[in-house]
């Protein structure tokens, strides 16, 4: 098994015919580029993932696992202080899933997980093992589960009418409804599912000795395939709320919002998030968890407004809805929209590589929204300047009161993001008009 790791962006080369210590063969590289047009990601040529040259590929915005049934291509994002550490790199975006996602990472799981040795797909099978076999320990979710059944002494209550009709000419059985206590739920059929799919994914010697120890603890539950899994009939009460965080990662492993598992019948797996979409999530959640407990809230994705209003019929036209709006008793005082791409430095360029689409953007937003504070947030790099925080502000064209400002955050160390970005807030709380 091949197994090769990119940085987005950055290109691993092609070589014939067998492909160097860190390329690929034409052939190899040829079955990577049809399992990335073979997801949702992709697109019809799967070059949002992957482009195609005649000497190398180039990885795009799109991170996570790519494989094939003889190579795997690990894509990971850049981030500050990560460039050349992949285990750094790989740590970070395990973290920032783990915020998006909701699950919880031990502190002792740091020193445990093989961050250096082994690809974010292992990782992750490795931290789904432990997760599921630490509830496994308090035992099996099971649920009462409608049967019925004809049966020489009544179980439960008779149905009269298959007693009468079906039973009419043999009164010795009896026609009976009745439930029983299963473990053949929804819920762990999705847990099945997600340790056979990991079986054949997974490289790890380890991690495949683990899920076979798992599969024999869902012996008894049916198997149903990814494509039938009956997601809508999971119930999470008191009785089983210890396993939501194994749904939730589930979902993750199964295909969801921020990756996609491959469609049609491409042989190949696929683990992949948008960065785009993933770093406005995990943005969003951590100024909760920054104005947590002040008199500020923060809604993400939204309100939605609109920006034109038809003339002759009134109807609304063009619906904004800004990634992140600061408010305060209903009153919209900061919007922020977050971008995944890396700003340039004063001297190379004045405007510092931000987009003029999104600045018109932002004057929208402040017109829609009455709102005179603006932010463009960017993940930060060793190759700007200053430290991360506040780049540049400036002011709306003949706006006295209003102010954009162009701020960066470091992604290093996750866990300290929220800390971070209530000190970039309410240390400049006069700049961006969040006075207590």
């Amino acid at each position: 098994m091949i197994h090769r790791t990119v940085r987005e962006w950055d290109y691993i080369a092609v070589e014939p015919p067998i492909g160097g210590p860190a390329g690929l063969s034409r052939s190899v590289a040829d079955r990577l580029l049809k399992a990335a047009r073979n997801t949702a990601l992709g697109g019809e040529d799967g070059e949002k993932i992957l482009v195609n040259g005649v000497s190398r590929l180039r990885a795009q915005q799109v991170v996570g696992i790519l494989a094939t049934e003889d190579a795997t291509l690990e894509i990971l994002p850049k981030i500050d202080g990560s460039t050349s550490d992949n285990a750094a790199a790989r740590r970070s975006l395990v973290h920032m899933l783990a915020v998006v996602l909701d699950l919880e990472i031990a502190p002792g799981a740091n020193a445990d997980l093989s961050w250096q040795k082994d690809d974010l797909l292992e990782i992750l099978v490795r931290l789904f093992c432990d997760k599921l076999f630490a509830v496994l320990h308090r035992g099996m979710p099971r649920r009462y589960v409608g049967n019925q059944d004809d049966l020489s002494t009544l179980r439960g209550r008779l149905d009269v009418v298959r007693q009468f009709t079906v039973l009419g000419a043999t009164p010795q059985k009896l026609a009976c409804q009745f439930e029983n206590l299963s473990a053949d739920i929804a819920l762990n059929q999705i847990m099945k599912a997600a340790v056979a799919r990991l079986t054949t994914t997974s490289r790890s010697e380890q991690n495949r000795r683990r899920l076979t120890e798992l599969a024999f603890a869902f012996d008894e539950v049916s198997a149903v395939a990814v494509k039938e899994l009956p997601w809508n009939k999971v119930v999470i009460d008191r009785t089983n709320s210890g396993w939501l965080e194994l749904f939730r990662f589930a979902r993750l492993l199964l295909g969801d919002r921020f990756q996609t598992t491959t469609r049609g019948n491409a042989r190949g797996f696929s683990l992949l998030f948008e960065m785009n979409t993933l770093f406005e999530e995990f943005i969003g959640r951590m100024f909760r968890r920054a104005l947590s407990g002040t008199a500020f809230q923060v809604v993400l994705q939204g309100p939605q407004s609109y920006a034109l209003i038809d003339h002759a019929t009134g109807a609304r036209r063009f619906a904004t809805r800004p990634d992140i709006v600061v408010s305060k008793d209903g009153k919209p005082l900061l919007i922020i929209d977050t971008k995944w791409k890396r700003l340039k430095g004063e001297i190379d360029d004045a405007k510092r590589g931000v987009g003029q689409a999104d600045i018109y953007q932002m004057m929208a937003y402040a017109h829609v929204y009455n709102s005179n504070s603006l932010m463009l947030l960017y993940p930060h790099h060793d190759e700007l300047s200053i430290g991360e925080g506040l780049q540049t502000l400036h002011r709306i064209a003949d706006k006295q009161d209003s102010r954009l400002a162009i701020a960066t955050i470091a992604l290093s160390d996750p866990k300290s993001v929220g800390m971070r970005l209530r000190r970039l807030l309410l240390g400049d709380a006069e700049v961006f008009n969040l006075t207590m």
